[in-house]
């Protein structure tokens, strides 16, 4: 796998338009339970779990993602990486993202974020993509095209497992953008002079009156020109000073992610040992879609991939959670074909409760393990999934009991299981 840091540089046009697509679909698939048949399986049922958690709340939420320059939709390559089979690249652009909660009518939390979205689009190599080849449902033999099975075949319900269609998006999270754009610097910038004018204005006429000079109209001119110009020179070093104490607010409040610089490589070098194809930006993608899903499913000890103790309640108030944009390493060990690695991971999060909703910070801390002696497979595959007592089709990536006769369904460790998720 080659990464690249620096590799700045325009999306391509077809990847573009996927992007935009998805960031223009997030909010319908939050409040409208609609499918973004575009993303990758774990994010689509992460946010049906999400509008399935807002309407058990009775909440009614308003999600907009906004570019926030019109002309300036384009999204720019940051980083990149690639291993045998797939491309991947970390992509990103300057929006704005509304939030606006209601319960009965009555709206409860509102915002409205500078932000920054980060998508990460993954591709095949080999320029090869299923999506419209024809496959035949073995269980009623109905042909459909790989794309439209997805969400399981549409004449008999029969479910599948299915590795992800590419060029796919495979990851997104918003950051909070404490640049300063041309809209707000003319916004700004004026208010910040014609305050300073102000109280400079007022500041000569008491000093002019305490000291007894005269007060007349040649005073009352020389009290305007001079905070007039006063003004513009006071106002733009004070909107400067304002730019440069938000920059050292913003980076007080994230300096606990500091910690998390060195993990990539500590993290990254001692899998590759235990698995050549291993990516940081895999692991984090996989850890963060676990974490969703453990948070907002109505009982985690039901899902396939967790083998923790039950979360503890507050979770299930959570209502949005944002990732982000650190993941820090605490622990790795590797013992009897099984590696755990012990996570400290940053959330911008939503809670409800009483009615009330209320933005916090959080750090979690999460333990992930899998085994060692199976190797990944990166190539497509799809495969039924059959209960191996009874022969039901279902989809095990919500229950891990068959409803059918009720066994459990042994998952095959080929990937990531998520075995603590606890509040810091």
């Amino acid at each position: 796998m080659g990464y690249n840091f620096f590799n700045i540089k325009p999306v391509k046009e077809s990847f573009n338009r996927k992007l935009s697509e998805f960031s223009a679909s997030l909010g319908p698939a939050l409040c409208e339970g609609k499918d973004i048949t575009f993303a990758d399986n774990d994010i689509t049922y992460t946010l049906k779990l999400q509008n399935e958690r807002i309407k058990e709340k009775n909440l009614e939420m308003e999600y907009e993602v906004y570019s926030r320059e019109k002309g300036n939709e384009k999204f720019i390559t940051a980083s990149s990486w690639q291993d045998e089979h797939y491309e991947s690249s970390v992509c990103f652009r300057f929006c704005g993202v509304k939030r606006n909660v209601k319960h009965n009518g009555k709206k409860v939390y509102k915002d409205d974020r500078r932000s920054v979205l980060y998508e990460t689009v993954t591709d095949v190599l080999t320029d090869s993509h299923p999506d419209n080849e024809t496959y035949v449902c073995p269980n009623c033999g109905a042909p459909s095209t790989i794309a439209e099975l997805q969400n399981g075949c549409k004449y008999c319900g029969t479910c599948y497992k299915m590795d992800d269609l590419f060029p796919k998006v495979t990851g997104f999270y918003f950051l909070d953008d404490v640049s300063t754009d041309n809209k707000e610097v003319k916004k700004l910038m004026p208010l910040f002079m014609i305050g300073c004018a102000i109280l400079l204005f007022v500041y000569i006429r008491i000093f002019v009156i305490n000291t007894g000079e005269a007060a007349g109209l040649s005073a009352l001119i020389g009290a305007c020109i001079g905070s007039l110009f006063g003004g513009v020179i006071l106002g733009y070093f004070s909107f400067s000073i304002f730019l440069l104490l938000r920059l050292i607010f913003k980076g007080v409040s994230t300096s606990g992610k500091m910690g998390t610089a060195g993990s990539r490589s500590k993290f990254e070098n001692r899998m590759k040992k235990l698995s050549p194809e291993f990516s940081f930006e895999y692991f984090t993608s996989k850890a963060i879609s676990l974490i969703k899903t453990a948070v907002y499913s109505k009982n985690e000890e039901e899902l396939l991939f967790y083998k923790g103790k039950p979360l503890d309640e507050s979770f299930k108030n959570i209502i949005d959670l944002n990732y982000g944009g650190a993941l820090g390493l605490e622990s790795f060990k590797e013992k009897d074909n099984i590696v755990t690695a012990v996570t400290k991971a940053y959330f911008d999060v939503l809670y409800e409760e009483n009615q009330k909703v209320k933005f916090k910070h959080q750090v979690f801390r999460a333990t992930f393990q899998r085994r060692t002696d199976v190797p990944v497979n990166f190539n497509f595959s799809m495969t039924r999934i059959s209960c191996p007592t009874c022969g039901s089709s279902f989809d095990a990536t919500k229950n891990k009991f068959c409803p059918s006769c009720q066994n459990e369904y042994e998952i095959i460790s080929d990937d990531w299981i998520l075995t603590e998720l606890v509040k810091m």
